[in-house]
């Protein structure tokens, strides 16, 4: 309520005030105790390996030197990590994230990473270069734990020289134009980037009114905010499992990253891929 445009007052509903209270009154112990437990069943876990713990712990600020991150996000952006890059022997597991949610039904923080074919948020180092991470999620992320998601991995890297570059699948249903989207026209990428990011792009921007949501948009608000140099990659594919035509979109986005050599994997590995991940997403097995 305001008198004038710009002035605002502080008038409170009595009706408000007193359904506020009545249902603060009939909670009783045992649901604020079962309320506590899922709240904290519900907060996200980073893990690093002993070797990265110890060296975070020696650094000056506690933070680790990271130059590339690379964040995958959705089948296609995870399937493209895992056969074009990880594919090769050159890369290790240094760390995962722990999410319990109602989509992701972990056990807290977990002792040891996600097994091959799981759901989960594993990092990857590079054994060449120890500055260039990848970080591999499967899983899903709910609204209240995406600042948890992005503060618990960003608060170990260090700012200084970081680029980060996003990759992430979006359905083409989402996709808002007054023009028509011919079956070849698809899959196509879509880019976004921070302030801070100078780097070129090798698609067009989002266009309005399109928005970028969930973990992907996360990420980016984080970076924006820090003033880290950041793009993001959405491919739109009218696929949902894991296709090997669809991986392929991301290709020319990750090429030119420095540090990142893309070793394209045989037509067995991407049919051993493609055929594990319609097993899994098979509505009845």
């Amino acid at each position: 309520m305001a008198t004038f445009f710009g002035e605002v007052l502080s008038v409170y509903s009595r009706a408000v005030e007193e359904d506020d209270r009545d249902d603060e009154d009939g909670e009783n112990e045992e649901d604020v105790e079962i309320r506590r437990e899922l709240e904290e069943k519900r907060k996200v876990h980073l893990t690093w390996c002993s070797e990265q713990c110890q060296a975070i712990e020696e650094s000056s600020d506690k933070k680790r030197l990271c130059s590339h991150l690379i964040i995958a996000v959705g089948t296609n952006a995870a399937g493209f990590v895992s056969t074009f890059i990880l594919n090769s022997a050159s890369w290790h597991r240094v760390g995962w994230l722990s999410v319990w949610n109602e989509r992701s039904r972990g056990s807290g923080p977990m002792p040891a990473p996600p097994a091959p074919g799981e759901p989960g948020c594993v990092i990857y180092q590079q054994k060449d270069d120890d500055s260039v991470l990848i970080c591999q999620c499967t899983c899903y992320v709910a609204e209240d734990q995406l600042f948890q998601w992005t503060e618990q991995l960003f608060m170990c890297l260090q700012k200084r020289g970081l680029t980060v570059t996003v990759l992430s699948d979006v359905p083409v249903a989402e996709y808002k134009t007054p023009d028509y989207i011919h079956g070849r026209d698809v899959p196509f990428l879509r880019a976004l980037s921070t302030s801070a990011y100078k780097g070129g792009v090798i698609c067009p921007f989002v266009e309005q009114p399109n928005i970028v949501t969930g973990l992907p948009a996360a990420v980016l608000c984080h970076c924006q905010v820090h003033g880290i140099p950041a793009v993001l990659y959405q491919n739109y594919s009218d696929v949902i499992s894991a296709d090997s035509y669809t991986m392929e979109a991301y290709r020319l986005a990750v090429s030119s990253t420095k540090g990142i050599k893309l070793d394209p994997p045989s037509t067995d590995v991407l049919q051993e891929f493609t055929k594990v991940s319609d097993i899994h997403g098979n509505l009845y097995t």
